[in-house]
């Protein structure tokens, strides 16, 4: 049990692990496609060794349905993000997309507190 566990946890943690390198890669289309791919292969995983915990009467019907719904519909952002990669892509990665956040310093002299 313990040994599945870690498995699951391991694997499920994964896939945040390869969409975060995907959106490191993402000037470049088809490396940031693959990156998602290994995204959603460990997803795959993680619905194996759901299952088997299933199998192995670790989870209930309910518990199983509710883990598997998840993954399915992570399966199924990712694969829109893979249709639509090139949307999620660009050239120039030096443009920056949002408002400048307003920032302010304080300038402390000498012998201010």
């Amino acid at each position: 049990m313990y040994s599945l566990t870690d498995q699951v946890r391991r694997c499920s943690r994964s896939v945040g692990g390869q969409i975060a390198e995907a959106w490191a890669k993402r000037r470049y289309v088809k490396h940031f496609v693959s990156k998602l791919t290994d995204a959603d292969a460990e997803q795959n995983e993680t619905q194996h060794w759901i299952e088997t915990a299933s199998d192995c009467n670790y989870l209930n019907a309910n518990e199983t349905t509710a883990l598997l719904r998840r993954c399915e519909e992570i399966g199924r952002l990712l694969g829109g993000m893979m249709e639509k990669a090139d949307q999620f892509c660009s050239e120039n990665l030096n443009v920056i997309r949002d408002e400048a956040a307003e920032f302010f310093s304080m300038v402390i002299r000498d012998g201010d507190q």
